[in-house]
């Protein structure tokens, strides 16, 4: 690449999702020649690409815009909060230009506007599978945009639209072209993962020479031919989620779940608006470990829904105890700017709902700890993510990165008399994207810790 090629810097907020947008901006800039700099004085151009789904995140884009333009001074917005553009220009009168979220054009021709490319056409500039954010052996594969759902407490189809599914093949080539470069675990995301297609109407496209619907059976079930991990994000609990755990006991994909079940009482979620009762939950989840006990169970909860009473709230604990989810998250509710739920009658004083929220984690923690206990004397097949003098740093399949816990896996004889009696001597030199077969020794409320099998 030439000495002359723009600069681009960029900051990526959010959540995965918008981690892929800000790839798929990235993969381009580089293919037309752009430089990337990790910094705000090396670049001609910064590019933030914003999160505004609840207050803190606003927050967080606006201090990342200000820093932007007081560090650099030529800025473009884009992203969630991009749809937002009116309180980003009295804020920030300068910003070279304002886009929505997957409003990819946009991006690139205020970057065109401001600094023209320099592609050298003898330069191979971007790699196969394009540019990630992520580490080399894991990738996000995003589905679709958008979101048919109208939850109360979320602003998301504002800012991204109704769903709009990727046709099956080109999901499932580009799964293919991270595959072959190398990623050995692919984290599907959407907004409804299990909404997928239904815009499309289903319709098949033709992949390795046979006809695929595109349905998150199908898609499931194709994705579990490349023979790497295959890891399921936001799972809306529909009747045909049931359909694909028979993959999972099968090895196909990942016994693994992230459904944001939001509450348990059925009231609340009818407040939230929310296509599910807390009943059915409880079925589907006796079912789906009947024909897959190893499966993984991840979920989100909001404690201080507005007109949550202790009695409900109170019901969402019996809901952990009887489900006993591996894997769990929560908040307490916060306004968002825009949401029809701060609307609603008789809101819950903030100390009540952090108090509520502790004694959810309590709880969860709890659950956590007994069924990694359960763990402990098992083998875990793990790929790994980190290595350093003494300790390797993996996930096992129950384990998302950055959302779940990590499996500590002893590689040394140095850092402390447990990590050096849990360690073999023999054990070989281990490097990031391996997978290894680990033994588990001890368990916490978070990880498990283990020595090679």
């Amino acid at each position: 690449m030439s000495a002359a090629a723009p600069k681009i810097g960029f900051v990526s907020l959010g959540c995965p999702k918008a981690l892929v947008d800000s790839e798929r901006i990235l993969t381009q800039l580089r293919a037309e020649g752009y430089a990337i700099v990790p910094s705000y004085d090396s670049a001609d151009v910064v590019v933030v690409n914003t999160c505004g789904f609840i207050d803190a995140a606003v927050e967080e884009s606006l201090d990342a815009i200000g820093e932007a333009m007081a560090e650099n001074g030529k800025v473009v917005v884009t992203g969630c909060l991009g749809a937002r553009a009116e309180m980003i220009r009295e804020k920030f009168p300068g910003v070279l230009s304002i886009s929505g979220p997957q409003d990819y054009t946009s991006v690139l021709n205020a970057v065109h506007a401001q600094m023209p490319p320099q592609h050298d056409p003898f330069m191979d500039l971007v790699p196969p599978a394009g540019l990630k954010l992520t580490p080399r052996h894991y990738a996000y594969l995003k589905i679709s945009e958008g979101c048919n759902h109208r939850c109360s407490f979320c602003i998301i189809p504002s800012m991204r639209g109704d769903l709009v599914s990727r046709p099956i093949d080109e999901v499932l080539i580009e799964a293919e072209k991270l595959a072959r470069a190398g990623v050995k675990e692919l984290l599907v995301i959407s907004q409804d993962t299990s909404a997928y297609g239904v815009d499309l109407k289903y319709a098949a496209r033709d992949w390795r020479g046979q006809s695929r619907q595109a349905r998150f059976l199908d898609l499931a079930d194709a994705l579990g031919e490349l023979g790497i991990w295959v890891r399921m994000h936001y799972v809306y609990p529909y009747p045909h989620v049931d359909k694909v755990v028979p993959l999972m006991a099968e090895g196909k994909v990942l016994p693994y779940l992230d459904i944001p079940f939001q509450h348990s009482n059925p009231r609340i979620l009818k407040l939230m608006k929310r296509p599910a009762s807390g009943e059915k939950n409880i079925e589907r989840i006796r079912a789906w470990r009947d024909i897959c006990p190893q499966i993984t169970l991840r979920s989100t909860f909001i404690v201080g829904f507005p007109g949550e009473t202790e009695a409900e709230f109170e019901e969402l604990l019996d809901f952990l105890d009887e489900a006993q989810l591996d894997r769990v998250g929560a908040f307490a509710y916060s306004p968002v700017t825009g949401a029809r739920a701060n609307e609603l009658p008789d809101p819950v004083p903030e100390e009540i709902k952090q108090e509520r929220l502790q004694r959810f984690m309590e709880k969860q923690a709890e659950i956590s700890a007994q069924r990694l206990q359960a763990k402990v004397g098992s083998v875990q097949r793990v790929l790994i993510d980190q290595v350093g003098p003494t300790v390797a740093i993996g996930r096992s399949s129950a384990d998302a990165p950055d959302i779940d816990g990590q499996v500590h896996i002893a590689t040394g004889t140095r850092g402390g008399k447990r990590k050096a009696a849990l360690a073999r001597a023999d054990a070989p030199q281990l490097q990031p994207g391996q997978f290894v077969d680990v033994r588990i020794v001890e368990a916490d409320e978070h990880d498990l810790h283990g020595v090679l099998a």
